[in-house]
């Protein structure tokens, strides 16, 4: 496999992960951290650009909410949705560093959107959060196989 298509399957997954697609990034930066073959910094920059346009996708969708809520493949139930916009109103802009979680980071990035955070302000923390996580993860990965 060419490193285009290493470095491309990573964003797509990482950005699929950050929609409507229950994929787990994670799995795929640390199989290609022990595969030893890339340099780490890069695939985190990688994996950390997909999962932030994935998020930007989930707060474009957010501004346009009324139109899309009741669509079938819209990536947010209303209970989920309701949740987030809990912790959202409760938390305000920093509930975004909790954006790298599993369940409820994705709906967070959608209430931003709803709730009309400004993007930069949401780009900002977005990726502080995402860059973290793929941060210790890739630590974590190291320690272990060191």
């Amino acid at each position: 496999m060419t490193e285009l298509a290493v470095y491309a399957g990573l964003f797509l997954v990482a950005f699929a992960a950050a929609t409507i697609f229950p994929m787990q990034s994670e799995a795929g930066l640390v199989a290609l951290i022990l595969t030893e073959q890339y340099p780490v910094l890069a695939l985190i920059a990688v994996a950390t650009a997909g999962n932030v346009v994935g998020s930007t996708v989930n707060w474009l969708l957010g501004v346009g909410i009324a139109r899309f809520r009741d669509k079938r493949w819209f990536p947010v139930s209303q209970p989920a949705l309701d949740k987030a916009q809990g912790w959202y109103r409760r938390y305000g802009k920093w509930s975004l560093l909790l954006s790298w979680m599993p369940v409820v980071g994705d709906p967070i990035t959608v209430v931003a959107g709803v709730l009309r955070e400004p993007f930069p302000m949401f780009l900002l923390l977005v990726t502080v959060a995402k860059t973290a996580r793929y941060g210790i993860l890739a630590a974590a990965t190291l320690g272990v196989t060191s």
